[in-house]
């Protein structure tokens, strides 16, 4: 197209090229951009560029493009931005494409510290980010180092503690968990929920000048006005709400607001610039704008808008509800699956038991078997050790009984041959005695020649005249003759005659 140029769309999330007619106002290409999209909530965005000054800019809408201060480099581009914010996100944002385009904003917002964030609140807004990006947490997928290249914390908050990214990884998984059930839409406007209570959400800033020339900063919202001090953009010294403005106006770099109270003096400020006072003029009157049409009933496109998200939404439950139920059917299946092999495994190692124990009680009754053949064995052995003792203890008590009547016998015996030597000594003593009284008298006898005519040893003619005399002689020759008998024999002899005594 000869008459016409290119331009560049950048949204959050993707880019868009469009040819565009030389004559097109900035309507024709919010409009093309918008239908492009899908957006119907269009009073929540704009256009906006970087003016040839380098500030940030909103394409006007009524005027023409090429008659705006924009790079006229070849595409042009522009970025699709949130320009106004809602009082409450969960009750005004109705399609979910303009609330994701909200909660991509907000989230590159707080990363880059233009909206300041507590620690606490900027784990907890990045859970729900992962949340949106990675649905349901699970643990067998969302393995530790699975955020380690995704951007979810303000790097103030990353230099304001000494911890590694494994133990920020670590809090956001935990918070993480606690989300599941969430859709992407349902996170994304719990991240908005929680990020439209701080401090600097939804505010545009601009630097401006009391009268006296004192340097301070303008903050614009849904709410109304405020004034805060250069270093201070938490709290405002002042607040100027949209139902205590009457109206607004400016010239050049003077602004001027009048309040509703005709008491109150005007709110007289400087910017440091036109465009400025322009961007701050579009931004009073669109702030303004949506707050009075909030406190009015819903427009016939807003009320059908509502009803088609909330068939949509209706529908999306029910598909939501049939997987979930489909999802829920196949983790029965499958937890009865596994229980199933459980049971099975089970029930295997069970019968690999019980094999391994009717095999050992089988090694245990061939070994006790075994056992029992070697205890009869050495019962037998024992039985017959017994017998023999106890032939042997009747063979010894019988010898003992044998060899004590033996005893017995030689103790007589000794004591009758004891009995009989006393008396052969005593007698041979006393045989020994006689002996040698006879000796003696035959001396005597011997010696006495001068005795009448006898004969020695001629018993008729020697008489005693005394018969004890004549009975000791007789008794002398008793004597020898029993020595002669007792000495008489051979050695053994006599020693046999002592055995037989």
């Amino acid at each position: 197209m000869p008459n016409s140029f290119n331009v560049k769309i950048t949204t959050m999330d993707a880019e868009l090229e469009f040819p565009l007619e030389s004559n097109a106002k900035g309507n024709d290409l919010f409009d093309l951009v918008v239908r492009t999209l899908g957006i119907r909530e269009i009073w929540y965005f704009g256009l906006q560029y970087k003016n040839t000054k380098g500030g940030l800019a909103w394409l006007q809408l009524n005027k023409k493009v090429k008659k705006q201060e924009v790079d006229t480099k070849d595409p042009m581009t522009f970025n699709l931005r949130v320009k106004f914010y809602p009082e409450d996100v969960a009750e005004e944002l109705v399609q979910e494409i303009t609330k994701h385009l909200f909660f991509l904003q907000v989230k590159e917002a707080i990363l880059n510290m233009d909206i300041s964030c507590p620690p606490e609140a900027s784990v907890l807004l990045a859970s729900y980010a992962v949340q949106a990006k990675y649905g349901d947490y699970e643990k067998e997928i969302h393995k530790p180092g699975f955020l380690t290249n995704e951007h979810l914390l303000p790097q103030k908050v990353l230099d304001q503690y000494q911890m590694t990214s494994d133990m920020w990884e670590e809090r956001i998984t935990s918070w993480y968990a606690e989300h599941r059930g969430l859709t992407r839409d349902e996170a994304e406007i719990e991240y908005l929920k929680l990020a439209e209570d701080l401090e600097m959400y939804g505010i545009s800033y601009f630097d401006i000048k009391n009268q006296k020339g004192t340097p301070l900063c303008l903050g614009i919202n849904s709410h109304g006005m405020s004034v805060y001090e250069k270093e201070n953009k938490l709290s405002p010294r002042i607040s100027f709400p949209w139902n205590e403005t009457k109206n607004i106006s400016f010239h050049n770099k003077k602004f001027v607001i009048e309040c509703t109270d005709k008491k109150s003096p005007n709110f007289i400020f400087r910017t440091d610039g036109l465009a400025t006072s322009t961007v701050i003029y579009e931004l009073c009157v669109g702030n303004y704008d949506l707050f009075k049409r909030r406190r009015k009933p819903d427009t016939m496109e807003i009320q059908q808008m509502k009803a088609l998200a909330k068939e949509e939404k209706l529908r999306r439950q029910i598909e939501r509800n049939k997987l979930l139920k489909e999802q829920q059917a196949r983790e029965e299946a499958i937890r009865q699956k596994e229980e199933l092999e459980k049971r099975l495994n089970e029930c295997e190692e069970e019968a690999k038991r019980s094999r391994e124990a009717l095999m050992q009680a089988e090694e245990m009754g061939e070994l006790l078997a075994e056992k029992a053949r070697v205890a009869e064995e050495e019962a037998a052995l024992l039985q017959k050790k017994a017998s023999d003792a106890e032939e042997e203890l009747k063979r010894l008590r019988l010898t003992a009984s044998k060899a004590e009547d033996d005893k017995l016998a030689m103790e007589r015996r000794a004591r009758y041959t004891e009995e009989k030597m006393g008396y052969v000594l005593k007698e041979s003593d006393s045989r020994a005695k006689e002996a040698a009284v006879l000796q003696r008298l035959l001396e005597i006898s011997a010696s006495a020649t001068t005795l009448p005519g006898y004969k020695l040893g001629d018993s008729n003619n020697y008489e005693y005249s005394d018969s004890s005399q004549s009975g000791s002689l007789k008794r002398i020759d008793n004597k020898y003759s029993t020595l002669q008998k007792i000495s008489s024999g051979s050695s053994n002899a006599r020693i046999e005659f002592f055995e037989e005594l």
